[in-house]
Parts: structure tokens; C-alpha cells; sequence
């Protein structure tokens, strides 16, 4: 008898040489940025956000402060080796930073399940994970199609799995391809959760 796995579905882990030494610099630029964000501000308000993200209303963190510019040096680093590991023919394209925006989940703050339309990789670098923190949680595509499957035996591997968490330490970047469902459940931690997500596309 033969098995063979078909289609698996990858999850890119790295880690940010240098972490600790950007932590102090990310951790109080996000703070100046979200003091001076009035549009995130409200964004979070109106959509009942617990923390603050400036998904909807910065597109220019790089520029803004040399740090980030830093993080995207290094994140580039990441993608370019997660589209070799995919066997991606780019042919004359390129890898191209999309979207960069920071998460700061307070206690309480969820994320629900979603995908990033109109990217190729995207992820999450994570700058500070408090004891208690959300973990991340991603989602089998084929899940919609599973229409009669039975459930899975309380000890499956984790290939058999239907939902697949990853609890991410600072410093840690997590890479998938954009069409990869996830999401972050209620975060139980009394700190806040900070972290930098992003999507790259193809040109």
C-alpha cells in the first residue's frame, strides 16, 4: 500500500536577525503613531476593534520611520526564499511589498477568519506576545468541500488536521500564501499583542 500527500498547503517560519534590537524602536514608534493616527483612531472605534491597527488608514509606514524601512530589508529577505520553497516561475516579475500595517490587540481583541484577496504571500512579523497571548490559527482550504467527512479521531497528526495553531514568539515571522484562511481568536493576554502584518503581491 501506498499514500501519497497531494496538495500540501505551506506555512513559512523565520525568525528577524537583529529582533531585539529593533523591539524598543518598534514598540515606541507604534505608540507615537497611534497617538498621532486620528482616522485608525476612529476605524477601531466605529468597528469595535479592542487596540489599535492601522490597517485602513496609514499606507506609508515605511516611510515614516527608518525602522520599518528596516523590517521590510528583512522581510524581503523571507518572501524571496518562501517563492523559491514554492517553486514560483516569476519569470521577470518580482516580489513587491504591497501593504505593511500595524495590530496592537488589547484584551479582548479578535480577529476573525479571513483571507487577503489580491496578494500572493502575505504574514505577520510579531514584535511582543504577552504571556496568555492569541495564537494564530489557520484554516484547510478544502474545509468547504468536506461536506460528509466524518470527524477526526482526538489524536490525529497534524497533516489530519482540520484547524492548525501556531503560538508565535517575538522576533518570529510566519509566511503563507494569501488564499490561506486564518484567523486569531480573543486575545486572554492583560498585555498588548503587537505585531506588523503585510502582503506581498507579483509585478
Amino acid at each position: 500500500m501506498k499514500i501519497d500527500t497531494l496538495f500540501p498547503t505551506r506555512l513559512y517560519r523565520g525568525s528577524l536577525i537583529g529582533a531585539r534590537r529593533l523591539k524598543p524602536e518598534l514598540m515606541k514608534t507604534w505608540l507615537a503613531i497611534a497617538r498621532e493616527d486620528i482616522a485608525g483612531q476612529r476605524w477601531c472605534d466605529e468597528h469595535g476593534y479592542l487596540g489599535y491597527t492601522s490597517y485602513a488608514s496609514l499606507d506609508d509606514l515605511p516611510s515614516r520611520a527608518n525602522v520599518f524601512a528596516e523590517l521590510v530589508r528583512h522581510l524581503d529577505t523571507h518572501a524571496r526564499a518562501f517563492a523559491q520553497a514554492l517553486e514560483w516561475d516569476l519569470q521577470a516579475k518580482t516580489l513587491v511589498l504591497d501593504s505593511l500595517w500595524i495590530n496592537v490587540m488589547a484584551q479582548g481583541s479578535v480577529h476573525t477568519g479571513h483571507i487577503h484577496p489580491h496578494s500572493a504571500i502575505s504574514g505577520t512579523y510579531y514584535v511582543a506576545v504577552p504571556h496568555g497571548a492569541s495564537a494564530i490559527r489557520f484554516e484547510d482550504p478544502r474545509l468547504a468541500m468536506m461536506m460528509a467527512a466524518p470527524a477526526r479521531r482526538p489524536a490525529v497528526r497534524r497533516e489530519n488536521l482540520s484547524f492548525v495553531t501556531i503560538e508565535p514568539m517575538p522576533g518570529a515571522i510566519l509566511m503563507w500564501e494569501s488564499w490561506l484562511r486564518h484567523e486569531v481568536p480573543a486575545n486572554r493576554a492583560r498585555g498588548h499583542r503587537v505585531s506588523l502584518s503585510f502582503n506581498y503581491t507579483v509585478r
